[in-house]
Order: C-alpha cells, then sequence, then structure tokens
C-alpha cells in the first residue's frame, strides 16, 4: 500500500486514537461486569459507552473499506483481524502492529526487528486476550448451575492455563456461550504460542547460522 495513499493517511492519522478508544471500550466492559454493587444508571452509562464505541469502530471500517477501493466480499475476505474486531471489539486492543508501525512513521525511527515485533506483539496480545478472555467467560460462568468459575479470579486463572495450552480442568466453563468463548481462547492461545515458538527458534536459527559464517575454518 503507497504511504501517501487516502488510506494510509487515514490509518496514520486514526490507529492511535482508536486503541486509546478501544480501551476504553475495554476498561468500559471491565466496569459493566465486575462492579456488580454500583447503581443501575452507572451500568447504563458503560453500556452505552460500549454502543458508541463500536458504532465508531463500525464506522471506521467502512471508512477503511471505501478508501481501499475494493469490492466488499474482497476487502471482508483479505482483512480478517480488522473484520474481527468490529464484530468483537474486545479483540481491537490486538491491532497492536499497525498502532507501532503508525507511532514509528510520526516519530521517523528505525523499526524494531522483525522478531521482535512478532515475540513482543504475541506477548502484549496474550495478556490482553486473556483479559478480555476472562471477562467475557465470567460474565457468562458467573451465578449459572454447576459452575464452577465463582469468582473472577478463578476466570483469571482458566484464562491463563487455557492460553499456556495446559488446561488443568479445575475451573471449566459450563454454559453454551462459556465453551464458545473457551474454544476461541484455545485457537488464540494456540496461534500465540505457535508464533512466539516458531520466531524465537527462526532467531535462534539465524543467530547460530550467523556465527557459524563469521567463525575463522579450522575452529
Amino acid at each position: 500500500m503507497d504511504d501517501d495513499s487516502p488510506l494510509a493517511r487515514w490509518e496514520q492519522h486514526t490507529e492511535i486514537p482508536l486503541f486509546i478508544a478501544s480501551m476504553v471500550y475495554l476498561a468500559a466492559y471491565a466496569a459493566h461486569v465486575l462492579a456488580i454493587g454500583l447503581a443501575p444508571v452507572w451500568h447504563t452509562l458503560f453500556l452505552s459507552v460500549l454502543l458508541v464505541l463500536w458504532m465508531l469502530f463500525a464506522l471506521e471500517y467502512v471508512v477503511r473499506w471505501r478508501l481501499s477501493g475494493q469490492r466488499w466480499g474482497h476487502y471482508v475476505a483479505t482483512h480478517v483481524l480488522n473484520t474481527i474486531v468490529v464484530v468483537l471489539p474486545l479483540l481491537r486492543p490486538l491491532r497492536m502492529v499497525p498502532l507501532y508501525e503508525a507511532i514509528q512513521r510520526k516519530r521517523g525511527e528505525p523499526r524494531l526487528a522483525l522478531y521482535g515485533r512478532v515475540i513482543s506483539y504475541a506477548g502484549l496480545s496474550t495478556v490482553l486476550l486473556g483479559f478480555s478472555g476472562a471477562l467475557a467467560v465470567y460474565q457468562q460462568e458467573r451465578g449459572a448451575p454447576g459452575a464452577t468459575m465463582r469468582t473472577f479470579g478463578d476466570a483469571v486463572w482458566w484464562a491463563c492455563s487455557t492460553l499456556s495450552t495446559v488446561g488443568y480442568g479445575d475451573v471449566t466453563p459450563v454454559t453454551p456461550g462459556g465453551r464458545v468463548i473457551a474454544t476461541g481462547m484455545m485457537a488464540g492461545g494456540l496461534a500465540l504460542l505457535g508464533a512466539v515458538t516458531g520466531s524465537f527458534s527462526s532467531w535462534l536459527l539465524q543467530t547460530f547460522t550467523r556465527e557459524s559464517d563469521e567463525r575463522p575454518p579450522g575452529k
């Protein structure tokens, strides 16, 4: 994509504000789920914030599509992450790679090495995905008959064991919604773990190869 194209300029100017908006969305959702004792008017406010921000994300998605000049079906198919974060706004903070690119373009600094970018992105994504997943599954499981996830701490523990692919089984979702979320968390955990493992392995191989090339013959 041309850096001077309308789409590139739009992304450069909106990525940071939208990331901030996504963190506000996450904070409002967390407050709605965890602050049970607040007056109903506060929960109405939280839900209003969620709705307004979701409409903002949807509008921004449509603008991106229009500026891309692509047909709707082709854009949806080739911009899977953008589509997912519109359907599931809790995952929008995962768009940290475009955010990093936007910051670097503004500062004019050298970009982080590829392996460092992948590992940093996967690590931060794991934290955000785990927190979002714990909130979502706790909202589904709280008060359900036979639920083993009685507190948010239980939900965080479950998210950690799920994303790490350990799966102790001491805390498991019992509701249909919770199990759907769990399926997504398992897939996300495998993808992130694979990204970190593959990137770290490639970095090690590159380091060993470079050291072997630099070593004098016979040593």
